[in-house]
């Protein structure tokens, strides 16, 4: 997704569109951090509040429409106002409206983001359709603790990003080593176009297999990258390669 940075009515019309020529068998869509303004990064928090909404606006009230709809969910993040307080907020919303929220834990200090949002305690975690599914935002990714799979707690990794090309190669690695070292799928989805302040993003978006395997299916006839997750595959690697069993015990302070 090309986001246009701070406008958010035509970020959430593009994405309407999109969903219109969807596949119809869609489970779940992942959308880029701020899909609907932009990172903010070089803003005032000032300026950032006036994009900022509560979980109950425009914003996931429209991802709820289109979830349900479609018959999927729908994840993301977007900029969100909690008491006066601002936060990069990670959504999962399903088709029946259930709704799910957690807010970005590491912030990227490099381009003042701890000077507008404040940052999360918990990992964004549900249980959708038989599937196991934790997520996290961008800078999250860097930090394997925090993305550590205790006991198989997830199938499923999603990471959703505003990753610059100019650092690209390392999202790209780290979506594999997350993978592999939890053994679970990784879904990494980052946005492409140019923001506000001139950085690049290349659209890097994929979807790794348990086994570190690329398993992403595009063409360039679509706007979507889709991947078939197996469950059955997932247990079966699992149990003949438990590695989950010695792992390290530590405790997240």
């Amino acid at each position: 997704m090309t986001i246009a940075w701070g406008k958010k009515e035509e970020n959430i019309k593009n994405v309407e569109r999109a969903c219109e020529i969807i596949h119809p068998d869609t489970d779940l869509l992942v959308l880029p951090e701020t899909f609907s303004t932009g990172f903010p990064a070089g803003n005032t928090k000032e300026e950032v509040r006036v994009l900022a909404e509560r979980n109950t606006e425009s914003t996931i009230d429209f991802i709820k429409y289109l979830a349900h709809k479609f018959n999927m969910a729908i994840a993301g993040t977007f900029v969100a106002n909690s008491g006066g307080n601002l936060y990069n907020r990670a959504f999962f919303i399903e088709p029946s409206g259930e709704e799910s929220f957690a807010d970005k834990r590491h912030l990227f200090t490099m381009a003042g983001e701890d000077k507008i949002f404040s940052h999360g305690y918990d990992r964004l975690k549900v249980r959708f359709r038989g599937w196991e599914i934790a997520m996290v935002v961008c800078y999250d990714i860097r930090f394997p603790v925090w993305n550590r799979n205790v006991k198989n707690e997830y199938d499923v990794l999603i990471a959703t990003a505003n990753w610059p090309k100019v650092r690209v190669d390392a999202w790209n690695k780290l979506l594999y080593a997350r993978a592999i070292e939890n053994e679970a799928y990784v879904l990494g989805v980052n946005c492409s176009g140019s923001d506000h302040k001139g950085f690049e993003y290349d659209g890097s978006s994929m979807a790794i297999d348990f086994k570190g395997k690329n398993i992403s299916v595009s063409s360039p006839d679509s706007p979507f990258i889709y991947a078939s997750l197996s469950k059955e595959k997932l247990d079966s690697f699992r149990e003949k390669f438990p590695a989950y069993n010695d792992a390290d015990p530590f405790k997240l302070l």
